[in-house]
């Protein structure tokens, strides 16, 4: 069977271009949403209703037709269903037919180019928003899904960005659209839902990813911190992908959880401690950093970590004695994680060798030994800080 996947815009009529239009009339079967397939109800076709992509290629499977349509609204291309139907149609000779996305459209319509645009999905799922705004000028949220545009504006100003520019579009195409723009301070209360898109601008957004942020720049209280150079050293040894799950173990002021948040926008930082002010104060600092991809978790480890999503990269700035366990929880869950300890004292440093050589990994160490700069009086002192060991390793 020949089959389209057919791209309708947002109306399937005003924005339907002319290649769709031929392969709907060339379709003797046309398969969608019911709203989808809605505009081409008069046109005599047998049409099914189905979004799921299985339930997709069964129909297309026992049709009779030569030709098949399935239509999905936007493009293809663009957050679509037709990712997942695609390995289903093997047997079919398939053809994309690309439409108009949302965001081109919206684009256009509030006068934005989207060629440096961060695109985000919330669709059935709520996302990193205030990270992706802090990180880029320019910011589209697919919405519809748990989170509402009010909701976003909400995040945006509990992460300290409500001065942020929005500009919200609801139904996109239809008799009934409607276009919202203001600061995210003034529309956490909007009202806007149903088929909704948003855009960001942050004309202060970051330009480069944070790296060894001054100890001054967070709230620290007496909690323990992982100092600048140290943090900037074990953090660049984590290689952090931008959809990592990271785990940091004995998290203190949350300091190397924000400087890993910003490394994955796309990813989670779960940061744990077993004191309740190192938990709060992580959670403060990632408020302060505009980070809501940290989730700071109050508790015990390895205890804690048994119900936790599998960390992709883990490190352990605090391990209370329990270094080999610790390290057991995380290959429980994940034997090609990588690990990076930083230790100051020498049985910590002996513990973390231990625990690599344990699982087979070969550990690295590097001692590092920081020395800053202090005025006293008219003269420009040195200032040591303690050495400190990272060890880091993979299994093999």
């Amino acid at each position: 069977m020949k089959v389209y996947i057919v791209g309708t815009g947002m109306d399937g009529a005003q924005t339907l271009t002319r290649e769709a239009e031929n392969a709907i009339n060339e379709a003797g079967l046309l398969v969608g949403a019911e709203r989808i397939l809605r505009p081409f109800r008069g046109l005599g076709k047998e049409t099914h209703i189905a979004y799921i992509a299985q339930d997709i290629a069964d129909k297309l499977g026992s049709c009779k037709c030569s030709t098949a349509a399935v239509l999905m609204s936007g493009d293809c291309g663009f957050f679509s269903g037709a990712r997942k139907l695609l390995p289903l149609l093997a047997g079919h000779d398939v053809r994309v037919v690309a439409g108009v996305s949302s965001a081109a459209y919206f684009c256009g319509r509030v006068g934005l180019s989207y060629e440096k645009m961060k695109f985000v999905t919330l669709h059935g799922r709520a996302s990193n928003i205030a990270v992706n705004v802090k990180m880029n000028e320019l910011c589209f949220f697919l919405l519809g899904g748990e989170m509402s545009a009010a909701d976003v504006c909400r995040r945006l100003c509990k992460y300290g960005l409500g001065d942020v520019t929005v500009h919200i579009g609801t139904d996109l195409g239809y008799e009934n659209e409607q276009i919202i723009a203001g600061r995210a301070g003034e529309l956490t209360d909007c009202t806007a839902g149903g088929l909704a898109v948003m855009i960001t601008e942050n004309r202060d957004a970051l330009r480069y990813i944070p790296s060894a942020i001054s100890d001054g720049s967070f709230r620290r209280e007496t909690v323990p911190m992982t100092k600048a150079e140290v943090r900037c050293a074990a953090v660049s040894r984590l290689n952090i992908c931008t959809d990592s799950v990271v785990w940091d173990i004995g998290c203190g002021t949350g300091s190397v959880s924000v400087e890993a948040a910003y490394r994955c926008p796309d990813g989670k930082v779960y940061a744990f401690d077993k004191k309740s002010a190192a938990a709060a104060l992580t959670a403060e600092n990632a408020r302060l950093f505009s980070c809501d991809n940290i989730e700071a978790v109050e508790g015990e480890c390895p205890e804690i970590l048994a119900d936790m999503p599998a960390p992709d990269k883990v490190f352990i700035g605090g391990s209370s004695g329990n270094m080999e366990s610790i390290f057991e929880a995380v290959y429980s869950k994940n034997q090609r994680a990588d690990i990076v300890v930083t230790a100051v004292s020498l049985e910590t440093l002996q513990d973390a060798v231990n625990s690599f050589e344990k699982y087979g990994a070969v550990p690295e160490v590097v001692q590092i030994a920081v020395t800053r700069t202090r005025k006293i009086g008219s003269h420009t002192m040195l200032d040591a800080l303690n050495p400190v060991f990272i060890v880091s390793g993979r299994l093999i």
